[in-house]
């Protein structure tokens, strides 16, 4: 159980680290062209916006680039120690630059295009970005903003290892938990407005 539970870490390490980074890249005073929001400021029918301010194409770019980044030198890493054997995107495929980048940013699409849907959601029900609403729906909604881009992740994982249904879950429930910890830590170093 903790092998697996290291493993999942191992090979999660640029995902966390971009997404750690990503925050940070969002603020700063670069590329602020792509500071604009993905769904172009349009509303549905229901007058409401598709997916808020919150989803830039700064903050997806960053997400690619850094994931990248970090896939290429957690790649070069991994490969100078034992942590190559216990990386599941290492198991049937080897370590290489181009593979990593590769890697990187698919876990870069997948991270930042698995958060679009529970932002779309949250426009439905009147939720204003980066806020949380009361009752059932808000733990609902703190579960699921640390989840959602992990669905997307793991999924990546899938792509190039076997995982199976249940590592796959367990895989979305480590990185939610993890997301969750990681959000407060940043909440606390004011780099986050809220700490969920």
């Amino acid at each position: 159980m903790l092998k697996t539970i290291l493993m999942m870490y191992i090979t999660l390490a640029p995902t966390i680290l971009a997404g750690i980074f990503n925050m940070i890249w969002v603020k700063l005073p670069v590329l602020n062209a792509l500071k604009k929001p993905v769904d172009g400021g349009h509303t549905l029918g229901d007058g409401r916006r598709i997916f808020g301010d919150n989803k830039t194409w700064k903050g997806i770019a960053g997400y690619l680039i850094l994931n990248a980044l970090f896939a290429v030198l957690w790649g070069l890493l991994c490969s100078q120690t034992d942590l190559n054997r216990l990386n599941l995107f290492y198991i049937s495929h080897g370590n290489t630059v181009p593979y990593n980048l590769l890697i990187g940013v698919l876990l870069g699409l997948g991270y930042s295009l698995f958060e679009l849907p529970n932002s779309f959601l949250k426009r439905r029900l009147d939720i204003e970005p980066g806020k949380t609403v009361k009752g059932f729906w808000k733990v609902f909604f703190i579960l699921l903003d640390q989840a959602d881009s992990i669905f997307g992740v793991a999924l990546v994982v899938w792509l190039f290892y076997d995982i199976g249904i249940l590592l796959y879950l367990g895989f979305v429930a480590l990185g939610a938990i993890t997301h969750l910890l990681l959000n407060m830590l940043l909440y606390f170093a004011h780099l986050r407005k809220n700490m969920f």
